[in-house]
């Protein structure tokens, strides 16, 4: 095996100094642990596969199983959609109850998506086409005309969002648009890609800058306001669903849109972050500076996205910290909550646009990478087989879950009166709440952020050293212009590590660093040796050897292919 090292000086701090890429900080991720304690790395896409496996039977076993129905309402397609919980054993869910029409689109889209990131092909999985079911949630009976939460307003009132709360009613429109760039040959998927782009187009041109809403009518094509509050970062969403639309179908328009959302978001004067979306802004922003040549504030959507100074949904943000000795930061939620409220969904889902981010802006290498080791680290922890049992509410109940559903949240201080003597951090969740009295304690297991679980399968893999992870910098990065394997590899320890990296078999192959700006390696084939710095990320594109470079300004291609967006 051939070795090459990589030297790159550094500063106490976070700046490079003599690298081309000085490296941004940000406040929150400086705050979590370079090395976070106890740490263990789990196999996100090997639970991913078995989460898939043991959840999509229709046979299951066992009280509350099987998770999965069969709904034949045919609301909005003449086709049956299959239905999955929210939570176990959630008493408004099932074929025998309304109609077996509740279920969400969160959790039936998101494990689809995270199945097939992970390479599971879900429109052709034993006798289901579960890709092609999705389209029932496009709500054409109601004339809105995009995705939603759930099929049906006659539903919609037994649980959150559904028009009336606008980030439900956008992000199930993101997750669609990842899923379509996954199966672009689906019957039907192309019409209502453009359907949605149409409707998100014309919204931002209503709307001309203003997102101060708290939803978005798109059958009466108004914006309303109710008692939820404001929901500016909507914006990311819609902006984020018209690049893509952009880059799939070539209009102009949406390129229009996509700018015209970003500017209103940027242009907020306090962090508007409610849910989820906000980090789509800040990827929205670094690669459309890259493509586009813009000059957004990658930074100040950044901030808003991990400090926890949203004002609406106080506090929301990113948490760090340690807890009677467990790490918590990288956990995604309610900084403020009973001490800290992070989230399984958000914070799997965080990952999606915040790591490929780094592909269009390099200067948070470092940043993503401490952040993505906290967040990997702490997320198995909402898992009851990975959490020790003092530290969770319903130890004695996890057989339930098959060892693929985790607790929905992780709090440092239980709302529930009969945990409050649990020490932090208490793996628990907030389903008994959504109806009292009759949810099941068993349903404080989250089937629907579980689901989620292939983002981060298939982002990160472990290396030969404990502590480095490769990131797949393309993996979530939907609608890329054409690209080599990307990966970012951040050390988190105080002196160098050499790590082996996996090269392609059967081709050479040239490895260049995009934070140095240098090829480090050239025409290798089979496993390398690259020698990180201490705490300092290397960006490593694997190229063909021996490819044609050529410049476009600030750019450096190979063989045609963008590998450096310059800074």
């Amino acid at each position: 095996m051939k070795r090459f090292s990589v030297s790159i000086l550094f500063s106490i701090g976070t700046l490079v100094v003599n690298a081309q890429v000085p490296q941004r900080s940000l406040s929150r991720i400086d705050q979590m642990a370079d090395i976070p304690a106890p740490l263990q790395i789990i196999d996100y896409k090997a639970l991913a596969h078995k989460f898939d496996k043991t959840v999509y039977d229709f046979n299951a076993k066992g009280a509350f199983w099987p998770l999965v129905w069969m709904d034949s309402s045919n609301k909005n397609f003449a086709q049956p959609v299959m239905g999955m919980y929210t939570a176990i054993g959630d008493v408004r869910q099932g074929p025998q109850h309304n109609k077996g029409m509740f279920h969400e689109a969160l959790a039936n889209m998101g494990a689809v998506l995270g199945a097939t990131l992970t390479g599971i092909d879900k429109s052709k999985q034993g006798h289901y086409n579960y890709v092609a079911m999705l389209k029932n949630y496009f709500n054409r009976e109601t004339g809105w005309n995009i995705m939603m939460n759930n099929t049906a307003p006659e539903v919609a009132l037994l649980g959150g969002g559904y028009g009336r709360d606008w980030w439900y009613d956008v992000y199930p429109n993101v997750l669609f648009y990842a899923i379509y760039e996954q199966y672009p040959d689906e019957p039907g998927f192309t019409e209502i890609a453009r359907t949605i782009a149409d409707k998100f187009y014309a919204a931002d041109s209503i709307l001309n800058g203003n997102y101060d809403w708290s939803y978005f009518d798109y059958g009466a094509m108004q914006p309303k306001k109710n008692q939820i509050c404001a929901q500016p970062d909507a914006a990311a969403g819609h902006a984020w669903v018209l690049y893509a639309a952009y880059k799939k179908f070539g209009a102009p328009r949406y390129l229009k849109g996509a700018l015209s959302a970003l500017t209103a978001l940027q242009a907020q004067p306090k962090n508007p972050t409610y849910e989820l979306l906000m980090p789509f802004g800040a990827y929205l922003a670094a690669r459309i500076n890259a493509e586009q040549r813009k000059q957004y504030d990658v930074h100040k959507m950044l901030g808003w996205s991990f400090d926890g100074t949203a004002i609406c949904r106080e506090g929301w943000g990113v948490l760090a910290g340690k807890w009677n000795g467990f790490d918590i930061s990288g956990i995604v939620g309610s900084t403020v909550d009973h001490g800290g409220y992070g989230f399984l969904m958000n914070t799997y889902d965080a990952a999606w646009p915040l790591v490929p981010l780094v592909r269009y802006d390099k200067s948070y290498a470092n940043a993503i990478g401490k952040w993505m080791l906290n967040a990997a680290n702490a997320a198995r922890f909402f898992y009851p087989q990975y959490m020790p049992a003092e530290h969770q509410t319903l130890p004695q109940k996890a057989a339930v879950t098959k060892g693929v559903i985790g607790y929905e949240g992780i709090i440092k201080q239980s709302g529930y009166g009969q945990f409050k003597h649990l020490r932090a951090p208490v793996a628990q969740g907030d389903g008994p709440l959504w109806v009292a009295n009759e949810n099941p304690p068993e349903s404080q297991f989250s089937v629907y952020g579980s689901g989620h679980v292939g983002i981060f399968g298939s982002i990160i893999r472990s290396t030969n050293v404990k502590g480095i992870l490769q990131l797949d910098l393309l993996a979530t990065d939907f609608y890329h212009d054409k690209a080599y394997p990307t990966y970012l590899y951040y050390n988190p320890y105080t002196t160098a590590k050499t790590i082996s990296v996996p090269v392609k078999k059967g081709a050479r192959t040239d490895l260049y660093n995009t934070i140095t700006g240098k090829f480090i390696a050239r025409n290798i084939a089979g496993n390398t040796s690259v020698t990180i710095p201490a705490r300092s990320a290397v960006l490593l594109v694997h190229t063909p050897a021996g490819g044609k470079e050529t410049r476009n300004g600030k750019q450096l291609l190979v063989d045609g292919v963008v590998v450096d967006y310059g800074q």
